[in-house]
């Protein structure tokens, strides 16, 4: 993999060539293009990720303070900041979206076998969404408010690995729960969702599909109690019910029972109520499964810390669809790497020693690899020793 190259080079080996090509020709993405293909287009992006550019006037900048080495990365065309501009204006950004999603198997394939905290013979999946502001004037077509644009990126985020599976970007005003309609749902896997995801026709169509739905009440949750399980109230539980729903037009949505199970946090001091369709898995276990939900939302936190989605490269719709999947498609590739790699370092330091390194000649592995230095404890001594025994 080395041989004298430099680490950026070393990271494309990690990028299926030919799957790419294969994108960009379903939407003919270079077609009447003859200096600046998409996958220049995609590197000199992929580049602005890692190494925390703010504009592309810096990325013109910094790429031409490289450009001997250019050509060793993979970039043949010239990068300039109009170049560039266009290419993200212009050039469909379901090319990036379908490239992010084949990089989205390759990882959930390496982490098939990864720990979450619980240990389930089954698929099991996170869904939220996450807010991106924007300025009004500058992107008119991103409507949220009367005086704010803004836009959602909604995501299903398998928690083995917290590589997501499922991302839909929308303009702000799109309510979340809409995003249950586009769905695919998997047979016997188990979503974690929040309250904003509680609309109860679209819940009934988890229990048609054998598929499990854990989320929370809403404080005006009317039902009535068929059954209740006794509660082992030592482990934080405080009800176990199977219930219906007493609603006119709810109990229509959602014909069948529910269970409620009640849990108290020590932690946090609060009183959680869940909703799930799920008889077989303990009590306790839906309430551990609903706090791991915490990782999509670090998720979100770490995309938007490590990552340029806060700020875009260009003003229209495509532009910023573009950044955002190219975003996510460095979030994956990261996470290839520290898989394939054995690499012990978390995915925020990998990204931080990738921004300073990316042009220098070393080996991958080796800088990304924990080394521990021994001091070996030597007793002082007014004169020298002669020989270190």
């Amino acid at each position: 993999m080395h041989a004298g190259r430099i680490i950026f080079s070393q990271l494309l080996d990690f990028l299926p060539k030919k799957q790419f090509d294969r994108c960009v020709r379903r939407y003919h993405g270079n077609h009447r293009t003859k200096t600046f293909s998409c996958f220049d287009q995609y590197l000199c992006m992929v580049f602005a990720q890692i190494t925390y550019r703010q504009s592309l006037r810096d990325i013109e900048s910094c790429l031409r303070a490289m450009q001997p080495k250019l050509y060793h990365c993979g970039i043949r065309g010239n990068a300039s900041r109009n170049t560039l501009a266009n290419a993200n204006e212009h050039r469909s950004w379901r090319i990036y979206a379908d490239f992010a999603q084949i990089l989205i198997n390759k990882a959930r394939t390496l982490y098939a076998d990864e720990d979450f905290g619980i240990q389930l013979d089954r698929e099991v999946y996170a869904l939220d969404s996450t807010t991106i502001d924007l300025c009004l004037t500058l992107f008119p077509w991103a409507k949220f408010r009367k005086h704010k644009a803004a836009v959602k990126v909604h995501t299903l985020m398998d928690l083995k690995g917290s590589i997501p599976t499922f991302i839909r970007i929308t303009d702000g005003k799109v309510h979340d729960v809409n995003i249950l309609d586009d769905l695919i749902l998997e047979p016997g896997a188990i979503y974690i969702m929040d309250r904003g995801y509680l609309d109860f026709a679209r819940l009934y169509t988890f229990t048609q599909n054998l598929s499990t739905f854990i989320t929370r009440a809403k404080s005006n949750f009317d039902y009535r109690r068929l059954y209740y399980q006794k509660a082992d109230k030592t482990t934080g539980l405080r009800c176990d019910q199977t219930i219906m729903l007493n609603g006119f037009y709810a109990s229509q949505d959602y014909p069948a029972v529910l269970r409620r199970i009640g849990y108290f946090d020590i932690d946090t001091n609060k009183k959680f109520i869940f909703l799930t369709n799920n008889f077989a898995l303990p009590a306790l276990t839906i309430a551990q499964l609903y706090k791991c939900r915490w990782r999509i939302e670090i998720f979100f936190k770490w995309i938007k810390q490590y990552l340029r989605i806060k700020t875009f490269f260009g003003t229209t719709e495509n532009a910023v669809k573009t950044q955002i999947w190219i975003a996510i498609s460095v979030y994956v590739l990261v996470a290839i790497v520290k898989k394939e790699l054995k690499i012990e370092l978390s995915l925020s330091e990998i990204l931080q020693i990738l921004s300073i390194v990316l042009f220098e000649k070393v080996h991958i592995k080796q800088v990304l690899t924990k080394n521990v230095l021994q001091n070996r404890n030597s007793q002082f001594h007014n004169q020298l020793l002669l020989f270190d025994l």
